[in-house]
């Protein structure tokens, strides 16, 4: 079993330009997601848009982002980004989830979705969203 936390940042637009040029920095090529692509949408504008990025290097940087979706606020600074936790055990991470949820504010339910067995965001206590899920295989 293995977990792994890492800083997710927001963008109203700018996910893929911020994950290249986080590449260009720190090594690793972006691998990128886009509305269109998992999610169906049609609108051209938001489809070309981010769903879910990622770079990682040889030398161990690590970071994810995406675009927020229309009707989630975003404006720089507020709700600029997200603790992903990752892990192998959907046991490990439903156990990570319970510990997390306690006095949290659950925004999606701890569940399947179209790329992870197990996925789900909630706000801790502490006003820190947490994005939980199971790496896909």
């Amino acid at each position: 079993m293995t977990v792994q936390v890492t800083t997710h940042l927001n963008f109203d637009g700018q996910a893929r330009e911020a994950l290249a040029f986080y590449a260009a920095v720190f090594g690793g090529e972006p691998t990128l997601v886009t509305y269109g692509e998992l999610a169906g949408v049609t609108d051209p504008e938001q489809a070309r848009k981010i769903i879910w990025g990622q770079v990682a290097s040889e030398g161990g940087f690590r970071i994810m982002a995406y675009d927020v979706q229309p009707e989630r606020p975003w404006h720089p600074g507020e709700n600029a980004f997200y603790v992903s936790l990752r892990g192998s055990s959907p046991d490990e991470i439903t156990a990570y989830w319970a510990g997390l949820g306690v006095g949290a504010t659950v925004l999606q339910p701890l569940g399947p979705s179209a790329w992870s067995p197990l996925y789900g965001m909630l706000k801790d206590r502490f006003g820190v969203t947490w994005v939980v899920d199971v790496a896909p295989v």
